[in-house]
């Protein structure tokens, strides 16, 4: 399967300047010299049209890379035909490649051939799909630095101290007449299993800045809500005017706040209806928060507080929350520390506290960790998975082996470690996960 030339448009569709074409595989250049009169010149981009042979009708007018193996991203010999980026012209071009031999590539195949033929580790790759879908500068940072490779070098250096240790365990054991040098085996494998857990230890800041933190606004109709929003994003994304009750729906939006992604959803108001559409509203609501993973309860502290305030904040009891004491430039008759949560006064109206609001939900969405952007960092949970398991049988490894159980067993907790940490970097992965891996890219990565 993976010896066919693919094809695939590589370009997101709609409308576009320029639109990519590409093809990976050995009769790559000779399927677009079908389509393509012009001289091809390795990673030379040449000038022509793409015409039907069929017809002899010019498709569209398009620059052409050819790219030589292995000196590629797939490491076999690749084709880009940039054309107008139009729905048609990328289309015609595909379906001509097609009828000339190439295959539909598969989600992710020119990835995974770039895996399968080496140039990259599973972690690259799978940092490739979270360079794509990096919604902040920090989450790209760090897709970046998995891309050039930091995790798996942090994995190759854990990997090399526990082979030696098996491989002169296991020469203990198949040659137990021989007199084999001494070798301290307990220290390498303590130190190995402190770097292991440190490297967890990044895993829950790391995943947040991967797939951000899913934040519901509630609170009553009229609180601020929808204000708040837009001052979070910048932007007037919610409507937002003195009627209560002007959101009916769940609004959801990204804002990059200190490098975190915040998934904001602003709700409508909680409160008891006989109102169809607001009864629906209301349930969407008291649906975001279940599925939050940080709450804000917006409350309006000209007012006094209510016993609606009370019961929405009791739909928050096993979240992460804060209290936003909105409308603080507003004569204050309410006391927030009545509703047993901290609280953080802002205006929604002129901005004040925004700051110190947006610096709290950072420090509860990190845990209050600081980020060291030079160290490796676990952001799959894939990866956090397979290093608990490679740390739960090390340490089972190091307490036989202090504790003087015959090598055997200490081999077959070492081995069950070191096949954990060959999963991140593929040494020792299955073909069913790569399908799983590889079927959440785009067709044309």
């Amino acid at each position: 399967m993976y010896r066919d030339t693919i094809a695939a448009i590589s370009t997101p569709l709609g409308e576009g300047g320029i639109g990519i074409v590409r093809l990976s595989g050995a009769d790559a250049l000779s399927i677009a010299r079908a389509t393509f009169p012009g001289k091809f010149s390795d990673r030379q981009l040449i000038y022509g049209h793409v015409v039907d042979p069929q017809t002899g009708e010019r498709v569209d007018e398009v620059l052409v890379s050819y790219m030589a193996a292995p000196h590629t991203y797939t490491r076999e010999d690749v084709v880009e035909i940039n054309c107008h980026g139009g729905p048609l012209p990328l289309q015609r071009i595909l379906q001509l490649a097609l009828r000339h031999g190439a295959r539909l590539a598969q989600p992710g195949e020119f990835t995974l051939r770039a895996f399968l033929n080496g140039r990259i580790d599973l972690a690259q790759a799978e940092s490739v799909l979270d360079v794509v879908r990096a919604r902040t500068e920090a989450s790209l940072r760090m897709a970046v630095q998995g891309l050039d490779g930091r995790l798996s070098s942090a994995i190759r250096e854990l990997r090399e101290p526990l082979l030696s240790a098996l491989a002169y365990l296991t020469a203990r054991i198949d040659f137990p007449e021989d007199e084999i040098l001494s070798q301290d085996v307990a220290q390498p494998l303590n130190k190995a299993l402190r770097a292991l857990r440190d490297l967890i230890a990044t895993a829950d800041a790391g995943m947040v800045y991967r797939f951000g933190v899913k934040t519901a606004i509630v609170g009553r109709p009229n609180v601020g809500k929808s204000s708040l929003l837009n001052r979070l994003l910048r932007e007037d994304r919610s409507i937002v005017t003195p009627v209560p009750g002007t959101t009916r729906d769940t609004i959801e939006e990204v804002a990059n706040l200190g490098g975190v992604p915040f998934v904001l959803v602003d709700t409508a108001g909680i409160i008891r209806s006989k109102d169809l559409v607001e009864s629906l509203g209301v349930e969407r609501s008291r649906r975001a928060v279940e599925q939050a993973d940080l709450v804000l309860v917006m409350i309006d502290v000209s007012q006094p507080i209510t016993d609606a305030d009370r019961d929405i904040v009791a739909l928050t009891a096993n979240k992460a929350t804060l209290v936003v004491a909105n409308k603080c430039d507003l004569p204050q008759q309410a006391n927030p520390g009545e509703l047993g949560r901290e609280a953080v006064y802002t205006s929604a109206l002129s901005g004040d506290g925004l700051r110190h609001l947006e610096e709290k939900m950072v420090e509860l969405a990190l845990g209050g960790k600081i980020v060291v952007s030079d160290a490796p960092m676990v952001n799959n949970p894939r990866h956090k998975d397979a290093l608990e398991r490679a740390a739960e049988s090390l340490d089972q490894a190091a307490r036989d082996l202090d504790a003087g159980v015959p090598d055997d067993f200490v081999t077959i907790h070492l081995t069950a470690s070191l096949n954990a940490l060959g999963e991140i970097t593929g040494e020792t992965v299955q073909e069913d996960l790569l399908e799983t891996i590889f079927a959440n890219f785009c067709i044309g990565k």
